[in-house]
């Protein structure tokens, strides 16, 4: 596997569009993924029992696990907006549908930003006009589009052997498994069945965006979805997983590394678990935690709360045996403070990444979880309604 450049327009088949129609003041708020043929496609959806109406869109165009176009808007998520919501997603699929030259069956939709909106459909039925030919092979467009309180793009892609995995995705606030406040649009030139899709898609979730966190908020928007066109052909399955799960655990830290306010990206790997699913809990427990996130933010090593954030995480540790190290220095030992240079931990936790390990000492199984320091800016960022 190799990282190439561009983002989800590096894939064979696959244009994309960003561009301005007025949701927002003066940011790019519309965007459109499109591939030359129908492909196989699946989506992994928020948990939260309140879900925004293109969620609903997409679980019903998705029954036959296929796709060609995903439309996008930012500005307003549509979300709590009861019949016409929904009536107005199917209405941008079928618009979009319609100038693409594709059934409106194939047409994917998503929409992020301010909860309780109605879209402005006017503004976005004039937007849809002349979309097939705006479309480019630079995704730059689009992956700023779909931004929101984001500061900077997310877009990657990788080949395997002849195949091309690209991708773009926001979130920046509202992180939290399951999943985050985020969108991300995953296209791929392989040939795979949508079963097998659906099931690949999901195992790398589950290692990446369904275990990064910002604020312990969870969307009523979040999707991932992909599509793969077969433009390609075939991928060898085990690489082909691999290189999905890259490129969803790359997105996921940028994800973390952009969250509102943020000055550092968290890492917490815990290892040695009895079990993968105590590594998961705990590292999910530390890294959701805002005693330790506002810890990291203050450069102070108060390893305190992180034991105490893997004691109730509701995985059964054994505190005693329990090791800590901020990036390779050790800090507790079998449960207990060593004795450490402070300082020099200090330079280690005002770097811009930090990892912190928690090794349980107590199994084989390992587990990594992703976020950010909780900052003052946060606060000012989320203390105001806004568009």
């Amino acid at each position: 596997m190799i990282i190439i450049k561009g983002g989800i327009t590096s894939v064979k088949g696959i244009a994309a569009l960003g561009k301005f129609i007025g949701i927002k003041k003066n940011r790019k708020d519309f965007a459109v993924i499109f591939s030359s043929r129908v492909g196989a496609a699946a989506g992994v959806f928020t948990k939260n029992k309140v879900k925004g109406a293109p969620i609903i869109v997409n679980k019903n165009h998705l029954k036959d696990g296929k796709a060609q176009a995903i439309v996008v808007n930012s500005g307003i998520s549509n979300v709590c907006t009861g019949k016409k919501g929904i009536e107005d997603a199917y209405l941008m699929a079928e618009l979009a549908a319609k100038e693409l030259g594709v059934k409106k069956e194939d047409v994917l939709v998503a929409s992020t930003g301010l909860i309780g909106a109605y879209l402005p459909m006017g503004k976005i039925r004039n937007g849809m006009k002349g979309i097939k030919t705006q479309l480019k092979k630079n995704p730059d467009g689009a992956a700023e589009a779909i931004l929101t309180t984001d500061k900077v793009k997310k877009q990657i892609a990788v080949r395997i052997g002849g195949v091309t995995i690209g991708a773009i995705a926001k979130g920046s606030g509202m992180i939290h498994p399951n999943m985050a406040t985020m969108l991300a649009f995953i296209a791929t030139d392989a040939d795979i069945g949508p079963k097998k899709l659906k099931r690949m898609l999901s195992i790398s979730v589950n290692k990446s965006f369904n275990i990064v966190s910002v604020d312990n908020d969870t969307s009523t928007s979040d999707m991932a979805l992909i599509i793969a066109n077969g433009l390609a052909g075939k991928a060898d399955e085990d690489k082909f997983q691999k290189a999905l799960d890259f490129v969803c655990i790359d997105l996921a830290k940028k994800i973390a590394r952009d969250g509102e306010g943020a000055t550092k990206l968290i890492e917490v790997f815990v290892k040695n678990a009895p079990n993968e699913n105590a590594a998961k809990k705990i590292a999910k427990s530390v890294i959701g935690s805002s005693l330790v996130k506002c810890a990291v933010f203050g450069n102070d090593p108060n390893w305190g709360r992180i034991m105490c954030a893997a004691g109730y995480s509701g995985a059964s540790i054994k505190p005693e045996k329990m090791d800590i190290y901020f990036g390779e220095e050790k800090i507790v030992e079998k449960g207990a403070a060593k004795n450490f240079d402070y300082k020099r931990i200090k330079d280690i936790m005002s770097k811009e990444e930090l990892r912190i390990t928690i090794d349980l000492n107590d199994g084989r199984h390992n587990a990594a979880a992703y976020g950010c320091d909780l900052t003052c800016d946060y606060v000012k960022i989320n203390a105001k309604y806004r568009t």
